[in-house]
């Protein structure tokens, strides 16, 4: 088993629980994303207020971990208790979205760093993850392949946050960080498109 998926699978089963207990209360995949939304606007919100305070950027990693639980149990709710319905289907997709928009765009606000790279990272994101959605137009699946998927960047803009808060001279060498990121998500983007052509 590829380690990316053995790692998922540990995931899973420590958040089981969880879900099992979501599920019996009623909890539907849509209100989990909503608090996931809610969560990345108020750590946005805290970033672009202060950009370069070290205890506010060491809420981007927090506010990155809860995404990721919070979109693995949402996944779970759907899959394991079927929960999920076409609405929370759309939901899911639009509110991840925005959560990411919210939670990475106010690190372009950090003195220092290169915003326009933030901001190139965050749109390709983007258009990589309507690249994914663009495959059920055409009769097939939603795409989550590539080099630089949600969780890479996830994982990308959460390290950022702990290397700043720990050093804020590090911007300077960010965009050795953040080229490679928008070329990997270049390359997504492009081999979320190559099978529909």
């Amino acid at each position: 088993m590829p380690m990316e998926l053995n790692l998922k699978a540990r995931a899973r089963a420590v958040l089981r629980p969880w879900a099992a207990a979501l599920a019996a209360q009623g909890v539907t995949p849509s209100r989990l994303t909503l608090i996931g939304v809610v969560a990345a606007a108020v750590v946005g919100a805290l970033l672009a207020a202060a950009p370069a305070e070290p205890i506010v950027l060491v809420l981007l990693p927090a506010g990155v971990a809860a995404r990721l639980v919070l979109t693995a149990l949402d996944r779970m709710l759907a899959d394991e208790h079927g929960l999920g319905s076409p609405r929370d289907q759309i939901v899911n997709e639009v509110g991840n979205a925005a959560a990411d928009a919210l939670l990475y765009l106010p690190l372009a606000l950090h003195p220092g760093v290169a915003g326009w790279l933030v901001v190139a990272v965050v749109v390709l994101g983007l258009i990589a993850e309507i690249a994914g959605l663009a495959a059920l137009t055409i009769g097939g699946e939603r795409r989550t392949d590539g080099p630089q998927r949600s969780t890479d960047r996830a994982l990308l803009f959460g390290v950022i946050g702990l290397i700043l808060a720990a050093d804020p001279r590090a911007a300077a060498w960010l965009p050795w960080l953040l080229v490679p990121a928008a070329a990997l998500t270049g390359v997504t983007i492009y081999n979320r498109m190559r099978p529909a052509g």
